[in-house]
């Protein structure tokens, strides 16, 4: 095993214990760190975040069960649309991405490219939800018919199928807007989905790539160790805080991958 090997291990160990504390943000973490440290395609990239973050999730669910934070019958429903878009984007959209999205004289922008930056976008997207102040929300009252809650389970599975991500920081909004659950049921609530979501997006990408099982459930296994050890934690640290500082974290992160990906 070599040092870079290890570091990446380290990184798993870190991306559970960011589940664990602030329960997001791991695929936020686990692609950049498989692409730019441990040297993997986007799209492998993006495939072993779900698998990870979907695994991870689903510890995740089981301890926020015990403490009675999850609606599994509003989880179940939402997540129908959601899997859906997921599994297609990865099955179908995905591998047939051209290679070659567009050429400006001397500059190409490529399918890994293309992925990178639009990742870094919601990563942006992503760091203002996490560093802006939590206002009273005066949108609960409101019932959404469920025809655009569908329209909407399909654009967020979409883009969570593209980026790899699990997509709590879409979900935990859409489940605080449109199904009235309070923000903690909310945040538990979220894991079924991105359970749901993330694992069945993975088996998208079973049937069009080769998968390093050996490395993948090695690394798996880290980050569930690491999400054990984060909700231990969470019990001493302000989550309030440590969301905030994640946040302007991320964005650095997202500064970082455009300039890696543009220069």
């Amino acid at each position: 095993m070599d040092s870079t090997q290890i570091l990446g291990y380290i990184g798993a160990l870190i991306v559970g214990l960011v589940l664990g504390l602030i329960g997001g943000g791991g695929s936020i973490l686990t692609v950049p760190l498989l692409v730019y440290l441990l040297g993997y395609n986007p799209v492998v990239a993006t495939a072993y975040s779900l698998f990870v973050v979907g695994t991870s999730s689903m510890v995740g669910t089981f301890q926020k069960y015990k403490e009675g934070l999850v609606d599994f019958k509003t989880g179940l429903a939402f997540s129908f649309p959601s899997f859906a878009a997921v599994y297609l984007s990865r099955r179908y959209m995905v591998p047939n991405i051209p290679e070659t999205l567009f050429t400006i004289s001397n500059f190409s922008l490529t399918k890994g490219m293309g992925i990178m930056i639009f990742f870094a976008i919601i990563m942006i997207m992503a760091s203002y939800s996490m560093i802006k102040k939590d206002k009273p929300n005066k949108l609960l009252s409101i019932k959404q018919p469920y025809y655009i809650t569908f329209i909407q389970g399909l654009i967020i599975g979409s883009i969570t199928g593209i980026i790899g991500a699990g997509g709590g920081f879409l979900y935990i909004p859409a489940l605080v807007l449109w199904a009235k659950i309070p923000m903690k049921k909310a945040v538990g609530t979220s894991l079924v989905i991105i359970t749901i979501n993330s694992l069945i997006g993975f088996m998208g990408d079973v049937q069009t790539l080769d998968i390093e099982w050996a490395f993948l459930l090695t690394f798996t296994l880290i980050s569930i160790v690491g999400i054990i050890l984060g909700v231990l934690l969470s019990k001493f640290i302000s989550g309030k805080q440590l969301k905030k500082s994640f946040g302007y974290f991320i964005f650095i992160m997202a500064a970082y991958i455009i300039y890696k990906e543009l220069k």
